[in-house]
């Protein structure tokens, strides 16, 4: 079993490598990134790092498409907090068990909001629950916007700097041990869903 799952874990990190040659995987890269902001659970992450280790020359690009179509997908978590909250938008954040704390994450946006949005949009945290709430809370969509690109860029682009830099030893080592990275990855996820559940 675990043997299996170290063989799909590799198939699909050597599908991303070499999709990285491709045309299409800009667009799948970038539609990933616009769905996690606002309903996908996966991050762009998943295709940013192998797609940047493969073309290191390349990473500044990955990191401008992320961060454009992650601001557009936040938009879209956006409208789903303003106008859709009731349905679509109550639901997602019942799915990630926050229903009973929305009422103090809106109240706290009021005096808040860009720092809050600064600092989710860097971490871990999942971004849905953040473009969501905006929107509910109705923060000012202009300062959104622009928290939004400077939290995901910096984000996308701190990782570009790296895989741009130390793509070729961080490769190596990636390679080496890709269970345990994945595995490393899976946790830092978790624990960003843990610290929004803690801080919202």
């Amino acid at each position: 079993m675990v043997l299996h799952r170290g063989a799909m874990l590799k198939r699909i990190y050597d599908w991303c490598i070499d999709a990285a040659h491709k045309p299409y995987a800009l667009w799948i890269m970038g539609a990933v990134a616009f769905a996690e902001s606002s309903f996908f659970p996966v991050p762009p992450d998943v295709m940013l790092i192998p797609m940047s280790l493969a073309r290191p020359q390349r990473a500044w690009l990955y990191a401008a498409v992320c961060t454009a179509t992650s601001v557009v997908g936040g938009l879209l978590g956006y409208a789903i907090g303003a106008l859709l909250f009731d349905s679509v938008g109550h639901w997602l954040i019942q799915v990630y068990g926050l229903g009973d704390k929305v009422d103090a994450f809106r109240a706290s946006y009021a005096e808040w909001g860009a720092v809050i949005i600064l600092l989710k949009g860097l971490t871990p945290i999942p971004y849905k629950l953040v473009t969501i709430t905006s929107g509910f809370a109705g923060y000012n969509i202009g300062l959104f916007i622009l928290c939004s690109i400077v939290a995901r860029g910096g984000r996308f682009f701190i990782v570009a700097i790296l895989l741009n830099r130390y793509g070729d030893w961080i490769r190596v080592r990636i390679e080496k041990h890709l269970g345990l990275w994945v595995a490393l990855g899976a946790a830092v996820l978790v624990l960003g869903f843990v610290v929004a559940v803690k801080l919202i």
